[in-house]
């Protein structure tokens, strides 16, 4: 599998989400397995204004701020430190996170006191759209899931939103991936566009 993401960013401590992490765009920088450390990822979004970020990593959300991270290869990134990184960003280059990616397991599931988990997290701090997972997702779908949302992504005139939606239509009509356990836990928060 290919992701195609221009000028963009992609992260990945999940040897299991190598077929996503492949890109053929020379413009987009890769942190992968041991690279991936808060402080490369701090350095890597400071340095260059990327306007998509994906991270696949394991994380965890809960309405105890302590209890909610992204795992990196030699630490957690917690939810202070990833809000900090986010707002810094949008601070300090006036120019936001447009796409975050989340591909890891429940990424957008909360609780009864903090909706829309990581991806809530992260829109607060700045980013302009998320994409994130409700519950438990199969290795296998994600990677296609999100080759060809990166794909749809890339052709003029297709939004976030419409991307999105074709990518799991994609899935939908595969008899591998035909169930919405595969296609359906994916949304987008914030800017459709």
């Amino acid at each position: 599998m290919t992701v195609f993401v221009s000028n963009g960013l992609i992260i990945s401590f999940s040897p299991i989400y190598r077929p996503e992490i492949k890109t053929q765009v020379t413009s987009t920088q890769q942190l992968l397995d041991g690279e991936f450390t808060y402080e490369n990822l701090q350095k890597a979004i400071n340095s260059v204004p990327f306007p998509v970020v994906h991270i696949a990593s394991h994380g965890q959300f809960s309405s105890i701020a302590e209890n909610t991270f992204i795992l990196t290869c030699n630490n957690k990134v917690n939810v202070k430190e990833l809000d900090n990184l986010l707002r810094r960003r949008e601070q300090e280059e006036d120019t936001p996170i447009e796409l975050l990616v989340f591909s890891a397991c429940e990424t957008a599931a909360g609780d009864d006191r903090a909706a829309l988990g990581l991806a809530g997290v992260a829109m607060r701090a700045g980013a302009r759209s998320t994409v994130a997972t409700l519950w438990q997702v199969n290795d296998e779908s994600t990677a296609v899931l999100m080759t060809e949302f990166y794909r749809e992504l890339a052709k003029p005139g297709i939004t976030k939103a419409e991307a999105l939606r074709l990518a799991q239509r994609t899935l939908l009509h595969d008899n591998r991936y035909k169930f919405p356990y595969y296609w359906a836990p994916y949304v987008l928060v914030g800017n459709w566009r």
